[in-house]
């Protein structure tokens, strides 16, 4: 687990998996270290949320748009078929360009035309198209933290985690090259890796 800041390393430790106990655990140290965050750019993993508004409350957090994106392609395909798929897909192309308040009269206006559409069922009794439903209520229940680098504007808050993402593919890499190493070997080289990527810290 890497965390980042600047497009540098600040910290980062191995675990078994991307757990939300483990995460509180390290935003704990990092704020113990007298870290002091004024943003927060994330990918959306289930209870982030709710554990960063707990520890640091008030702190803005962006959600990222590549993968909200990521997520509504999944849910509408990328050639959707139906006429409110279309919409979603132009309404998600549009993103970066639109104001919160724009974004979400756009959305709205989806929700209210294709209404009757989204309330239709099968002979099960059972929504018809329930991933676009899936795709409409992602937007709705992530709409609250796709702006925040429009509001706060002053604090450059980078609106993907792609400079995360991107030094992961890299490192990724750079690991695939030695893939016989021993773990404690591996290890090694993966420690090396993140501390040439960091900033000036205590680890």
């Amino acid at each position: 687990m890497v965390y980042r800041t600047g497009g540098k390393n600040i910290y980062w430790r191995k675990m078994d998996g991307e757990k939300i106990a483990y995460i509180e655990q390290d935003l704990l140290h990092l704020k113990a270290q007298g870290w002091q965050f004024s943003s927060f750019t994330i990918d959306g993993r289930n209870g982030v949320i709710q554990l960063l508004k707990r520890i640091f409350p008030g702190t803005p957090i962006q959600l990222c748009h590549f993968h909200q994106q990521k997520t509504i392609r999944k849910y509408i395909t990328t050639k959707p078929k139906t006429e409110c798929g279309k919409d979603i897909k132009k309404l998600m192309a549009g993103l970066k360009e639109m104001t919160e308040a724009a974004f979400v009269k756009k959305l709205q206006k989806i929700k209210e035309d294709y209404a009757e559409f989204l309330k239709e069922r099968n002979e099960n009794k059972q929504f018809k198209h329930r991933k676009i439903r899936s795709a409409l209520r992602s937007l709705t229940t992530n709409l609250a933290y796709l702006f925040a680098y429009k509001k706060h504007p002053e604090l450059n808050i980078p609106n993907t985690t792609n400079s995360c993402d991107g030094s992961f593919a890299h490192w990724k890499a750079k690991t695939k090259i030695h893939r016989g190493l021993k773990e404690n070997r591996r290890d090694k080289m993966i420690n090396f890796l993140l501390y040439n990527s960091s900033l000036p810290y205590n680890f």
